[in-house]
């Protein structure tokens, strides 16, 4: 199995997210206030599988030992470096994850939920205790859950595949267009902006290619390790469509009026 053969496989689910109803109910910043709050929880499980990636990859631990696939490790500090410690739009490090924080404050999108639970989440041994009693949509619950399923297997060909072929492709530019609207009206949000323009930069000059020969180090010619980067991908991208349900859902109930927030 080689990455072009998943990408095939992986293809009917991209077009469902690609297409997904969504995409039309975001018309406006109160639409993309709703989205943030429930997407926040992606950017965040981007970040912890992006450190499951560095610790199985990389030695993090004392005494230091040399790691025996090199590239994978070099590959993956490559992202590290500006996904945790990036420039930000007033030219200080900040990692991605506290700008789309600060991006949410600034469109006026309630940011409460996820720091509660980045202050309940003390470790991965009660994860699921933790998720369960935790103030999160069904949905989102379920999305997390998988992640940290994910990271608890300690498997690096798994970990990857869900970074690499897990996440979506459309809402930078999507956004982008909504706050060029906006703008034209007189408001600005200069910290999404520069957030979405730096997304969209870095996935798909750097850390797009960069995770793609990750898969291929891990992989190799193992066929169990491809198959299962195949399965967990498909998982990946079903628990993303799932949560699309979900904010689009939600969206159309705030446009009728049925929820709050």
């Amino acid at each position: 199995m080689t990455i072009e053969t998943i990408e095939k496989e992986l293809l009917p689910l991209r077009n469902q997210l690609k297409n997904h109803e969504l995409y039309a109910e975001l018309s406006s910043i109160n639409d993309i206030r709703l989205f943030m709050e429930s997407h926040v929880y992606a950017v965040w499980d981007f970040m912890s599988l992006l450190k499951a990636l560095q610790n199985q990859l990389t030695t993090t631990t004392l005494p230091w030992k040399p790691k025996l696939n090199s590239a994978a490790a070099r590959f993956i500090n490559e992202i590290v470096l500006e996904e945790e410690s990036d420039v930000n739009v007033n030219g200080l490090p900040q990692s991605h994850f506290e700008m789309y924080l600060e991006a949410m404050v600034e469109a006026g999108a309630d940011v409460q939920r996820i720091q509660m639970l980045l202050t309940d989440f003390k470790d991965l041994d009660n994860f699921d205790t933790t998720l369960e009693v935790a103030n999160l949509l069904p949905a989102e619950r379920d999305f997390l859950k998988f992640t940290f399923s994910v990271i608890q297997t300690q498997e690096p060909h798994i970990i990857a595949a869900a970074f690499t072929f897990g996440r979506e492709d459309l809402i930078p530019d999507m956004f982008l267009k909504i706050i060029e609207g906006a703008e034209a009206q007189g408001s600005s949000f200069p910290k999404l902006a520069y957030y979405l323009k730096r997304h969209i930069e870095l996935d798909g000059d750097d850390h797009g290619p960069l995770a793609l020969k990750m898969i291929q180090e891990l992989c190799g010619n193992d066929h169990f390790k491809w198959n299962e980067v195949a399965v967990y991908s498909k998982k990946a991208l079903e628990k993303r469509i799932v949560l699309w349900n979900s904010i689009a859902e939600r969206i159309k109930h705030k446009k009728t009026g049925l929820v709050e927030a």
